[in-house]
Order: structure tokens, then C-alpha cells, then sequence
């Protein structure tokens, strides 16, 4: 998923150099850029006698690219779909959940999902999902009831809109709209669902935007936007004025878990690591410095509980069991295909 703030376009490594230190063992942690409570690495550290060289990416595709170049990291935060890649393509080694014992805390829903079916390489970090934070003063809420995803294309709101710059998110939102699963390899649907695209960027001419529609929203600057779960909970918190909505047309939900390469050095710590994170303590600081929601079902209840970091703020709790969310599938081809349509969306004057 995209993350806000990301402090970096660029790999940054923070915190720590990149050889030995005085002969400690050493764990390698590779993540999203601001993804973490930064104070939790000096504990572990502390806790475990170990050097933590945390570096941070920008996209699952920039992550992928640094491992196939023969980087060796012991832990990584990819999104659902990339984990799914990767578990094909033999890249992932498998966990042992018995050094895992705070994993029996993790949402039931959370596991066995098509990143990992047989639930066998993955421990949930964060998950959310894709909708609509809007202004409350002005955005009719029935015409969200009544719209769905489909207000991008109610010229009422035209020139009040951001839309997310992702051919993920993009295609998801079109082919839910037009009533579609996110996941289609219908060639006819991609192109209604791309024709959707193509009106709207012609006729509505939203702004087109990544990171940047947070500090938008919470500045007031529009009225609508596509945003994660996560964004709109720092902006909720920011910004009164706005509210979030899910459309009932569906939305992707999705999962970022913590995976350990095949080629890992230090596989012992990294468990720990993995434990550590899911930790009560550890988890509720991470959310709560982050805005992302919690794995863990008993900090989820104390944040959003009144007096919560969260109270109030209705798209820190997602919406689950609904059976018209889905999480976004890997397929190498309907990458590529959604991509060029993508370009030559973004093309149109």
C-alpha cells in the first residue's frame, strides 16, 4: 500500500550503518518509508543484543528489483499481492509460528488469505482498505449512498476531486463501479472498465495525485478523494470537516504482512523481530504513531474505545466479511495490460 508521508523517493537507510557494531549480531529490516514507531528498533536492539539496519522502499516493485539484485534482508513488509509473487516464485521461506507466539492474537480473518492460503509465510503489520474521504459540508452524503464510486463521474463535484494515481486502485474502483470483480481477466470488462476511466479524465478532469492528497484533504483543498484507510485516519484526526465512506459496490481490502526471504542470514532473529512487532505494546505504538490499523484485535478496541487515539474515527475499523471486498490477485499479464491502458488514460487532454 501506499504510505503517507514517505519521508524518501529514494531508498534511505536510517538509524544505523551498514557494517558490524562492535561484533553484534545483526537482523536487516526492510520496509515502507515512515512505517514504523522508529523508538521500537532502539528496544528491540536493547531487548535482543542485536543491530538493526533498517532500510526503507518506495514501492513493492522497488523492493522486488533491490532482492533480485542479491540484497539479503532478513525481514520484508511487501503488500498482499506482491507476497503472493513472490511465495510462487519460490522467494519466501516458511515460518515457524511456534516462535510466534503473540500470532495467536492476529484477527482470524487476517490469515489463510490469498497471499498465503495455507497460511505457511506471512504475519498481518497493517491492513486497510480503499475509500472515499469526502467534506461533509459540501458532498451530499446520499449522493455517496446513491453513487458509490460512480460520484467520480457527477459533474457536480468536478474540479473539487482527487483520484489516486495507481492502475490498481484506478481499474478497482471502475470495475466496481460497473459492477465487476477487481480481479477480472474479461478483456471485455477491462475495456468498459477503462472506457469508465476515460470519461471521467476527459469529462470530470480530476487531479490526478500519490502522497500529496493527504496534506490536500487535510488543508481542505477538495472535497473528495480516493485515499487508504490509513491516510484518511491521519486526516480525520487532523480535519473534522471530513468524513470516510465505503461504497457498496465493494473496495479492495488488503494486507501488508512481514515475510522472511529464502536467502535470509539471520532467520532466528528474525522471529523475534516478527513476535516482537505483534506485541501488544509494540503494535498499539506503531498504530498509533502511524494511523494504520492494528493486526491485533484488543489494541484496535483500546484505540478506538473513548479516550482512544482513534475515537470516533470510523475508517480505522474496517469493514470486514463483506462479500463484495476483495484483496487484489498477482497476475504478471493483467499487470501489464492494466499499466499501458493506465499511460494511455493519463494521456488523454
Amino acid at each position: 500500500m501506499k504510505k503517507f508521508m514517505l519521508a524518501s523517493l529514494a531508498l534511505l537507510l536510517v538509524l544505523t550503518g551498514c557494517g558490524k557494531s562492535g561484533g553484534k549480531e545483526e537482523l536487516r529490516v526492510f520496509n515502507w518509508g515512515e512505517y514504523i514507531d522508529k523508538s521500537l528498533i532502539k528496544e528491540f536492539e536493547k531487548e535482543n543484543n542485536v543491530k538493526v539496519i533498517y532500510e526503507m522502499f518506495e514501492s513493492n516493485e522497488a523492493m522486488y528489483n533491490k532482492l533480485q539484485d542479491g540484497s539479503k534482508y532478513d525481514i520484508i513488509v511487501p503488500s498482499d499481492y506482491m507476497t503472493q509473487r513472490m511465495r510462487e516464485e519460490g522467494l519466501l521461506q516458511e515460518v515457524d509460528y511456534s516462535k510466534i507466539p503473540n500470532y495467536s492474537h492476529v484477527i482470524p480473518s487476517l490469515k489463510n488469505r490469498n497471499m498465503d492460503p495455507e497460511n505457511k509465510y506471512t504475519v498481518p503489520y497493517f491492513w486497510g482498505n480503499v475509500g472515499i474521504l469526502y467534506n461533509k459540508n459540501n458532498v451530499d452524503v446520499k449522493d455517496l449512498e446513491e453513487q458509490g464510486w460512480s460520484i467520480f463521474q457527477n459533474e457536480k463535484y468536478k474540479g473539487h476531486m482527487y483520484f489516486y494515481n495507481s492502475e490498481r486502485d484506478a481499474f478497482m474502483i471502475a470495475l466496481k463501479a460497473l459492477g465487476y470483480s477487481t480481479n477480472t481477466k474479461d478483456q471485455a470488462q477491462i475495456e468498459e472498465a477503462s472506457a469508465w476511466l476515460q470519461d471521467m479524465k476527459r469529462n470530470i478532469k480530476p487531479d490526478y495525485v500519490t502522497d500529496e492528497v493527504i496534506d490536500g484533504m487535510e488543508s481542505g483543498t477538495r472535497d473528495l478523494a480516493v485515499m487508504y484507510s490509513g491516510d484518511a485516519n491521519y486526516v480525520l484526526t487532523k480535519n473534522e470537516d471530513m468524513a470516510y465512506f465505503v461504497p457498496k459496490e465493494g473496495t479492495n481490502t488488503w494486507v501488508d504482512a512481514m515475510v522472511i526471504p529464502a536467502n535470509a542470514p539471520n532467520v532466528e532473529m528474525a522471529h523475534k523481530w516478527m513476535n516482537f512487532m505483534i506485541s501488544h505494546d509494540a503494535s498499539k505504538a506503531i498504530t498509533e504513531e502511524i494511523g494504520y490499523t492494528s493486526p491485533i484485535q484488543e489494541v484496535i478496541d483500546e484505540v478506538t474505545a473513548p479516550g482512544g487515539s482513534f475515537e470516533g474515527i470510523e475508517s480505522y475499523v474496517t469493514r470486514t466479511g463483506y462479500e463484495k471486498d476483495e484483496e487484489f490477485f498477482y497476475d504478471a499479464k493483467m499487470k501489464e495490460i492494466l499499466s499501458n491502458e493506465w499511460s494511455r488514460i493519463l494521456a488523454i487532454k
